[in-house]
Order: C-alpha cells, then sequence, then structure tokens
C-alpha cells in the first residue's frame, strides 16, 4: 500500500519512522507519462511488498513539501524520484527510468531491518 504525504509534519514523521524500518518515498508528478510509468512499477511493488512502507508526493500538488525534501536530504528534486530512508538518512534514491519494480526488490531485500 500506498500512503500520500501531504506536508512537512508528516515527512518529518517519516523521517522518525525510519528509525525503525526502511521507507520508501515516491515524489510522483501528475502531468509526467514518465512519471506515471515510474508510479505503476511502483505500485506493483507496494503490492507484491505490504511489508515494506511506501510513501508518495505529488510533487506538483505538495511543490512546497518536495521542495523541503529536497533541501532537507540534499538531494536535487527529480520527479519521478525514489528515496529510501534508513535512520532518517537517504540510503539509497533512483529517478526516472531507473525507477523499475526489479531495482525496488533488490534495494529492498539488500536493506537491513534497523
Amino acid at each position: 500500500m500506498i500512503t500520500p504525504s501531504q506536508n512537512e509534519e508528516e515527512f518529518q514523521q517519516i523521517m522518525r519512522d525510519s528509525g525503525a524500518r526502511p521507507i520508501f518515498l515516491f515524489k510522483h508528478s501528475t502531468r509526467c507519462p514518465i512519471s506515471a510509468r515510474a508510479r505503476s512499477e511502483f505500485q506493483r511493488f507496494a503490492d507484491e511488498h505490504p511489508e515494506v512502507a511506501c510513501r508518495e508526493v505529488a510533487v506538483i500538488e505538495q511543490r512546497p513539501l518536495s521542495l523541503a525534501i529536497a533541501e532537507q536530504t540534499g538531494i536535487t528534486h527529480q520527479s519521478p524520484q525514489v528515496l529510501l530512508f534508513v535512520s532518517g538518512k537517504v540510503v539509497w534514491h533512483a529517478s526516472h527510468g531507473q525507477i523499475t519494480r526489479e531495482a525496488l526488490q533488490q534495494i529492498s531485500a539488500n536493506t537491513p531491518a534497523t
């Protein structure tokens, strides 16, 4: 299941919660066909792995949040983009065509629970 994140308070909660388990955050543009394809891959991964925490930010609708995430993580904003948080830090990220179900499965399998 993918849970939407709508504001900076929810993002701060993601940072805290990633201390207990890894969390994927997908930054999605609702106007971009490349982002739609990447979201489909992310959705397939989330559906197949309900045990994995998956969050999403709609970057156009939540632009201030999207920019705050880029600022706080130091990772240049792109969309589509996936960030993997562990203990409040980004330990992996991918964008555009790099976002595949297989890539998400591989990194998830190789990221130990905290």
